[in-house]
């Protein structure tokens, strides 16, 4: 039997004698440790929501990978059926898509505006689109056939004051002309991403390649997703390697980069909330430690008299720190548990109803995005547990100087 753990047992028991235990000491560890373990769940899984939400809307508009030509994104390639296939061929590739993009000014009875045309194809994937639709909806894209449709942002449909249905003229200017295009709105999106939303309206393929003088098969570009995020660096060198070997029609070269390389700013700023994700883990871990350490110490004093008695029977000063360390496991597990039901409980809470609210313009959210990971989440838990036994093991040796004549006098 498990000496150690058997007295710790019945000290922390409900049925023992707790007479003698600071109950003020030992619940103040365990808060302690609840809620730094509250916040550090908090902070990962807002960090966590953060993080995908917008990279996902950076992805959303710009995929993970963009072929263009050698040259510039001012020269067209020429992109068919079976250059996509190879596109897709390429390892860690899962989807390929085509695209053309124009300059144009929108322009109504009482306002201009502005922006970028960006045409798309059949095969172009539009969860993300759908997902940020906020009024109207989806047309389906074309790549021969067109009816001029419109997906604008919401930016624009308040400056412009339109809705979906609504119908405007939007000029192009060529080199030695102005030509006019009259288009109807079909959807309203809103990302809050203002690179993206004060600049960028969706229309049909076709209407991008005619306004550039272009054919079925000349595009801007290609926009490529990758099976996996974390391998994107890798994937796109598969994709150079392919691109080396291959030319268009009309032998011009592409060349493929990464969305972190277009959108650097974005990317390098996401990572930086990783630095304060390990300073807030290490503060909390930190608090929870100290408070730890503090109530044992006020919990050896208060069982002096015990501690006496047990060295009088002949317990070892190794047995009786065991004792407290085991008894202190107890009190730390008591606060991980209050600290996942507290802290995953708001993460859910605010995943449900949004309570939390953002400004947009600032963090391109309305809300405070929240993801669980009940990896980290097991993981965090973990470490607490060990760091805060750890910190534990040197306070301990304050049973060796206890003397037991001393101690059972002790009041």
């Amino acid at each position: 039997m498990n000496f150690p753990l058997f007295i710790a047992k019945r000290i922390f028991s409900d049925k023992g004698d707790r007479r003698k235990v600071s109950r003020p000491a030992i619940r103040i560890a365990t808060v302690g440790v609840a809620i730094g373990l509250a916040v550090m769940i908090i902070t990962v899984s807002v960090v966590l929501g953060f993080k995908h939400t917008v990279r996902d809307k950076v992805v959303g508009f710009g995929s993970h990978i963009q072929v263009y030509n050698l040259q510039g994104n001012l020269y067209p390639i020429n992109i068919n059926d079976s250059t996509l296939k190879a596109y897709e061929s390429a390892e860690g590739v899962s989807h390929a898509e085509r695209f053309a993009t124009t300059q144009g000014i929108l322009k109504t009875d009482n306002d201009f505006l502005g922006v970028m045309f960006k045409g798309i194809g059949p095969e172009y994937d539009t969860r993300f689109l759908q997902d940020c639709l906020v009024e109207g909806e989806l047309p389906a894209f074309s790549d021969s056939k067109t009816k001029y449709p419109l997906v604008i942002s919401k930016t624009m449909a308040d400056k412009l004051r339109l809705h979906a249905g609504d119908r405007l003229f939007a000029y192009f200017i060529g080199d030695d002309d102005v030509r006019t295009r009259r288009f109807t709105i079909s959807g309203i999106y809103q990302t809050n991403m203002k690179r993206f939303d004060d600049m960028i309206c969706l229309t049909d393929l076709s209407v991008a390649q005619r306004l550039n003088g272009w054919d079925s098969l000349q595009c801007t570009g290609a926009e490529v997703l990758v099976k996996d995020f974390n391998r994107l660096k890798e994937t796109n060198s598969n994709l150079l390697y392919l691109l080396r070997e291959k030319e268009d029609r009309d032998e011009e070269a592409s060349v493929s980069y990464a969305i972190t390389d277009i959108y650097p700013q974005v990317f390098s700023w996401l990572e930086l909330l990783d630095i304060n994700v390990w300073i807030i883990l290490g503060l909390m871990i930190a608090v929870a430690g100290f408070t730890m350490i503090s109530g044992l110490l006020i919990i050896i004093l208060e069982r002096t008299q015990m501690i006496g008695i047990l060295k009088a029977l002949g317990a070892r000063n190794s047995t009786i720190r065991h004792t407290f360390l085991w008894f202190a496991a107890f009190i730390i597990g008591r606060g991980l548990l209050w600290g996942n039901i507290l802290g995953v409980g708001l993460v859910v809470l605010q995943q449900q109803t949004g309570f939390v609210k953002l400004d947009a313009q600032t963090y391109y959210v309305n809300e405070a995005p929240m993801e669980l990971n009940l990896v980290l989440i097991a993981l965090i838990n973990i470490v607490t547990l060990l760091v805060s036994v750890f910190v534990l093991v040197a306070p301990s040796y304050l049973v060796s100087h206890i003397h037991p004549a001393r101690s059972m006098h002790y009041e």
